[in-house]
């Protein structure tokens, strides 16, 4: 439909017979804007989202912002935005765009384009030759079981990939290159290890819901940036857990809850939330929030929760209140 239209409005700006178009072009406005809606207060964003469409329609050369949420769309021809070539946001989200369907060249000429929403379709792979301009991607809720080592090559402005509800088992060297990735979602997918090669950059890692087991050793200090990490929900024991693997200074919030370990890892003293819950932990060990308590070294830790676990109040030494003088919220 888009190269129809496009192909239309090329012939009537050819034309010298203007009046004899012009009954026609009109009527294709009136189609156009029916379709769609460009309000003029915004005369840069192309509203489309739940209409029931099919295809993504023609987009004029001025848009910046399209949305088309929430559609019936299957494919993505080559040529569909060819015209649209200042898009900066791209919203195709709550479709059902199927990897078959979606042309290899459909995204090439978007050199501006800064968001694009793909999540909730039934994407098999992650589309090719997408923008390497993208500041934010979202895959999530999809079928995507397997990354390409190029499927984000070149992606050096990327700071927000989000990965989570697919079919994923690993992710192998395809995120390495991401220099600029601050926020990873890896969670619910069938991942059974950490990642290797993750970008350095990270500030957030999400890896709730898989099958993890063990954290590779030095795996926080490889970045020097990390403040949260959610690995709740996985398989992880005691014997998958270094030494000290968690005490790193940049940490603020540590998700380790619905696993099976039985002792408290030590945690730096300026995290600040730490979730155990529903583990096996048999002991409250003090010294894994503490090795030393007095006026200037105590824990920075605001919540504490170790709900669901094998210990109870009476099990909490009395010097507790001590080390972790700051905490708001402690749950056992």
């Amino acid at each position: 439909m888009y190269n129809e239209k496009n192909n239309f409005l090329s012939k009537v700006c050819r034309s010298n017979k203007h009046k004899t178009y012009l009954k026609l072009f009109l009527q294709y406005c009136f189609e156009f804007y029916t379709e769609c809606d460009c309000p003029p207060s915004f005369p840069v964003a192309m509203y489309c989202d739940d209409r029931g469409l099919r295809e993504v329609p023609y987009v004029p050369f001025r848009m910046k912002y399209l949305y088309l949420q929430r559609n019936r769309i299957t494919s993505i021809q080559d040529g569909a935005f060819d015209n649209a070539t200042n898009l900066v946001w791209v919203m195709l989200h709550r479709n059902q765009l199927d990897s078959n369907q979606i042309g290899k060249m459909a995204f090439v000429k978007l050199i501006n384009l800064d968001r694009l929403y793909l999540d909730h379709n039934i994407l098999s792979r992650v589309p090719p030759n997408l923008p390497r301009s993208l500041r934010e991607l979202r895959l999530n809720n999809n079928n995507i079981s397997k990354i390409q080592s190029t499927s984000f090559e070149g992606m050096r402005n990327l700071t927000i990939l989000q990965l989570h509800n697919n079919a994923l088992q690993e992710v192998g060297s395809a995120l390495k290159g991401l220099t600029s990735l601050t926020v990873l979602d890896l969670s619910k997918n069938q991942l059974k290890k950490v990642p290797e090669g993750l970008p350095k950059m990270l500030q957030q890692l999400y890896m709730e819901f898989n099958s993890i087991s063990a954290v590779p050793a030095n795996f926080c200090n490889q970045f020097s940036h990390l403040q949260y990490i959610r690995i709740s929900h996985n398989e992880l024991t005691d014997s998958g857990i270094p030494p000290n693997i968690f005490n790193a200074s940049g940490l603020v919030e540590l998700d380790l809850s619905f696993n099976k370990l039985e002792k408290i890892p030590p945690v730096s003293t300026s995290l600040e939330h730490l979730y155990l819950q529903a583990n096996r932990i048999k002991e409250f060990s003090l010294s894994s929030f503490c090795s030393v308590v007095d006026v200037v070294n105590f824990s920075q830790l605001k919540v504490l929760r170790l709900d669901g676990n094998e210990i109870t109040m009476n099990d909490v030494p009395s010097d507790a209140a001590l080390c972790l003088r700051v905490a708001s919220t402690i749950e056992v």
